[in-house]
């Protein structure tokens, strides 16, 4: 990336500008990229800095793991410098526990947005809230020594980053419950069999698979990759009806801008 340029770069998250790409790294890499609430607002951020010119988000993990989940000092004590300890968080009033996690989501929401196209470059190990980041993006691209587990059950807790929808959206509700409560490991084989990974290729192909990708959806006009990213994300809910008038509404959108008759 010659010409990319740092946007931001705090708290394990770095975020680098190429053209139409954004690159959003999980760059702790001595802990795995373990994630903390400060590594969440970092990531938030970084979502809020996009300029309006990107069109392709990508996300990785700096080393031999895209990121081992939540790092365990959460649930110490002591907790983080500077931070209330999950413990803490559990002392106080309902509504100062729900405002809490709902900022951490943030974290994980933005990568849906109808704007962007996200892609996750999933190596090693993704637990947990690393299962759950790469969850949130629209696809996911994985190394063939990719390792996803959902342990948040085991540890006497539930997935509450965002990633239960689409595990199940993904997978099916049989697999998922299956997949949370046991904390099993699902490795490159099943991944791309049951659809959580879009492709599985050699970890030193990884990211020219992930490049030949991005190039392939910034080819395709920005106006119809929003609007067909809409239509896909609608379809999950919205009644047969209601798709087909939404389809409707978005080709005659897109035949007009075509023809030169748009607003």
């Amino acid at each position: 990336m010659p010409d990319a340029h740092v946007l931001l770069e705090r708290d394990g998250v770095r975020l680098t500008l190429d053209g139409a790409v954004a690159h959003i790294t999980l760059c702790n890499p001595a802990k795995r990229n373990a994630q903390t609430p400060a590594l969440w607002r970092a990531l938030a951020e970084a979502g809020r800095l996009l300029p309006g010119s990107v069109r392709v988000a990508v996300l990785r993990g700096e080393g031999v793991s895209f990121s081992a989940g939540l790092d365990r000092r959460a649930f110490t004590l002591e907790g983080f410098d500077g931070e209330p300890s999950f413990l803490d968080l559990a002392r106080g009033t309902e509504q100062q526990l729900d405002e809490a996690v709902a900022g951490f989501q943030e974290a994980f929401t933005w990568w849906r947005r109808a704007d962007l196209v996200t892609v996750a470059a999933v190596q090693g190990h993704a637990i947990g809230a690393g299962f759950q980041l790469a969850l949130a993006c629209d696809m996911r691209v994985c190394a063939d020594d990719v390792q996803f587990a959902m342990r948040e059950t085991s540890l006497g807790l539930v997935p509450d980053l965002t990633g239960t929808k689409p595990l199940v959206q993904l997978v099916g509700y049989g697999r998922a419950i299956e997949i949370c409560l046991t904390g099993r490991f699902v490795r490159a084989e099943e991944a791309v069999r049951c659809g959580l990974a879009n492709v599985v290729v050699p970890a030193a192909e990884l990211d020219g698979t992930v490049a030949d990708l991005v190039a392939a959806v910034l080819a395709a006009p920005r106006d119809a990759v929003i609007e067909t990213k809409a239509l896909l994300r609608s379809a999950l809910s919205e009644p047969e009806a209601a798709q087909r008038a939404a389809e409707r509404a978005a080709q005659g959108r897109r035949l007009r801008d075509l023809a030169g008759a748009g607003d």
